[in-house]
């Protein structure tokens, strides 16, 4: 019996991408919907009715919220590609990085886009001292899970990709190669992988919508 693997996302969310990147590199056959915030499809209120976001994975009736979780569960039911390591203290310090890059790096990240022109100096001081723990966290690593793409590595696509698209939309400047060449270097090598290129959005698009969303202008953000 063939296995039924729904994914409900958004185009440019780093979130749904986040599972994305996880089936192409597990080589598991899903079909995804393509949400419009502005008219949520019944299915994704349905399944996801407490938080009615992006995304919302569903395998042979089974439905899990949040990428993080739902990633897990993808680890634990595809083998191939294990992205968790199979040590416990490892297993369990990828789970710290993971959840500390949702609960420090993206706020962070964020208020220094969109801060007032007075306030960025700070922010961007702030992401830069949580960066320096990522770069750190690398090592002489080729990537946060050693030598094959792992759990971190799916999460921080934040910083992989998305950031670099946040520096442009809004006129800051947060990775900068001669203080984090390690971080830089890894995202060089992140989204030159096939399932990682496969499942990023078109920069452009990604960028003008951004500042569409925004209200900005080709110019520096204020």
């Amino acid at each position: 019996m063939a296995e039924e693997v729904f994914l409900f996302g958004f185009w440019g969310s780093p979130f749904s991408r986040r599972v994305e990147m996880a089936l192409k590199l597990k080589g598991i056959e899903y079909k995804y919907i393509d949400e419009d915030f502005s008219n949520k499809s019944p299915s994704l209120l349905k399944y996801n009715p407490i938080h009615k976001k992006v995304p919302v994975f569903v395998h042979n009736g089974k439905h899990l919220a949040e990428s993080l979780v739902i990633l897990e569960y993808i680890d634990e039911t595809w083998k191939d590609h294990p992205i968790l390591p199979k040590d416990p203290y490892e297993r369990a310090n990828a789970r710290f990085w993971a959840k500390f890059i949702d609960e420090k790096y993206l706020s962070a990240i964020w208020k220094s886009c969109t801060c007032e022109e007075k306030e960025r100096e700070k922010a961007v001081e702030e992401v830069s001292e949580l960066l320096q723990f990522l770069e750190n966290e690398l090592k002489e690593q080729r990537y946060f899970g050693g030598e094959t793409i792992g759990l971190v590595d799916i999460a921080a696509n934040i910083i992989g990709y998305w950031l670099e698209i946040f520096e442009e939309a809004f006129g800051v400047e947060l990775l900068r190669k001669e203080k984090f060449p390690k971080l830089c270097n890894w995202a060089n090598e992140f989204v030159s992988v096939s399932a990682i290129k496969e499942n990023i959005p078109p920069r452009n698009k990604l960028i003008a919508f951004l500042r569409n969303r925004f209200g900005i202008g080709n110019t520096r953000h204020s």
